[in-house]
């Protein structure tokens, strides 16, 4: 065809394309997930030890201040060398002692020159660097985060495929069980299985956000399930004799996909949060791990005595993170809307 030009129809645009379209038109929620992009990378380098690997290295004097405040006065009169006391004439060990404490002082004095007095962001009781210390608590936090948000997702999608799709004495039992978790407040339920378990660490607790929040995905799995199950695919599928498990995960799933997603990115905010608490409340990581939890339960005491940037630092990271990843979260919510258009 010469002289006309060809119009070839256009290429059909399915949910997840329509979702990226409305994301990325929406500014705030690029600039949140650029921000949780950089909390994941950070995440990633310290897990390979590029970044904050060496976290537990007494780089500074304890407390040391934020460069920004500047030195602490009372540390810079500690790095001057003391004077000696006069010898006691009646005591014949008097020299070599005031010899050996000379020794000592000077000594001290060499290792505590050779530490910093300031910090980027300050050091803790022991001289640890602030930022290094949050970036490697932060890999801890969204790591618990996240693992336990897909486990209680894919509980709770499990759980509701289940209920949903065969009803009767199946859903009977599912929300007797359902019933049972909701009636008990959700920080009993959790303290509870902490107590169960009786040991700290990271996998404890992604089993106790994971065991006791699956209820939320579940709930709305099964009213979703309830709805796709007498469509006319699903129809379709049993004529040419397709077994449940295969309606339910390879016809249906499809098409809730996005309600399991976006619950899956509420419950990491709210999992950051609850690992925070629990490290609060003494059920967190163990000795020797940091988190961001375990910073704020540090800086408790330290607060006392006026040092307050490791709290600063610890709550400003969380609530960064929680901030962006809630923007976000509400934005993909209302990019995956199949009502919108």
């Amino acid at each position: 065809m010469t002289g006309q030009e060809l119009n070839l129809p256009a290429t059909p645009v399915g949910l997840w394309g329509l979702a990226w379209r409305r994301l990325c038109a929406d500014r705030v929620a690029m600039v949140a997930l650029a921000v949780v992009g950089l909390f994941l990378l950070s995440v990633a380098l310290a897990a390979t030890g590029l970044v904050a690997a060496d976290w537990e290295d007494e780089v500074a004097v304890n407390y040391a201040p934020p460069s920004f405040v500047g030195p602490d006065p009372a540390l810079a009169a500690l790095a001057q060398p003391q004077r000696p006391a006069p010898p006691n004439a009646f005591d014949p060990l008097a020299g070599d002692i005031a010899e050996l404490r000379a020794q000592l002082a000077r000594r001290g004095h060499a290792a505590h020159a050779a530490k910093r007095t300031t910090l980027p962001f300050g050091a803790d009781k022991w001289g640890h660097d602030i930022v290094r210390k949050t970036i490697k608590g932060g890999e801890t936090s969204i790591v618990v985060g996240l693992v336990a948000a897909f486990v209680a997702v894919a509980l709770g999608t499990l759980f509701g495929a289940l209920s949903g799709f065969y009803g009767g004495l199946v859903d009977d039992w599912f929300n007797w069980f359902y019933n049972v978790f909701t009636a008990i407040p959700s920080i009993l339920m959790i303290l509870t299985v902490a107590a169960v378990l009786q040991t700290k660490g990271v996998l404890t607790i992604v089993l106790i956000l994971g065991l006791t929040g699956w209820t939320g995905p579940y709930r709305l799995i099964r009213a979703e399930y309830i709805k796709h199950k007498a469509r006319e695919y699903v129809m379709a599928a049993d004529a040419i004799g397709a077994s449940g498990w295969r309606k339910m995960f390879v016809h249906i799933f499809p098409n809730v996909s996005h309600v399991a997603l976006v619950q899956m990115s509420i419950l990491v905010v709210g999992f950051i949060k609850a690992e925070v608490i629990l490290s609060f409340l003494g059920f967190g990581v163990p000795v020797g791990v940091v988190s961001w939890g375990s910073m704020l339960n540090e800086a408790q005491n330290e607060l006392i005595l006026g040092k307050w940037w490791q709290l600063t630092a610890a709550a400003s990271a969380m609530a960064i993170l929680v901030t962006a990843f809630s923007l976000f979260a509400d934005a993909l919510r209302d990019a995956l809307d199949p009502k919108l258009k």
